[in-house]
């Protein structure tokens, strides 16, 4: 199992793209597990405050379920800073 480690939060743009496509927390966790994935409601917002990696599979599950691009979830995300 391969977790990506957040040391740029992805969380802000997770949140404004859950919101955008109509989601609670629990309304994506629930889709997310439709997909295969075990991540939990609680799992899900540590993911989005930043305190918690993520599974590459639950990223890849992320970008189907919210329907948008990876360079939408890394949107703002500069490693030349």
């Amino acid at each position: 199992m391969q977790y990506i480690l957040q040391d740029y939060n992805i969380g802000k743009n997770l949140l404004k793209l859950r919101k955008q496509a109509g989601f609670t927390q629990s309304e994506l966790a629930n889709q997310l597990q439709l997909w295969g994935s075990s991540m939990s409601r609680d799992t899900y917002a540590k993911i989005e405050t930043g305190t918690r990696n993520i599974k590459v599979s639950d990223l890849v599950g992320l970008r189907i379920v919210l329907n948008t691009t990876y360079e939408a979830i890394f949107e703002g995300i500069n490693i030349e800073e």
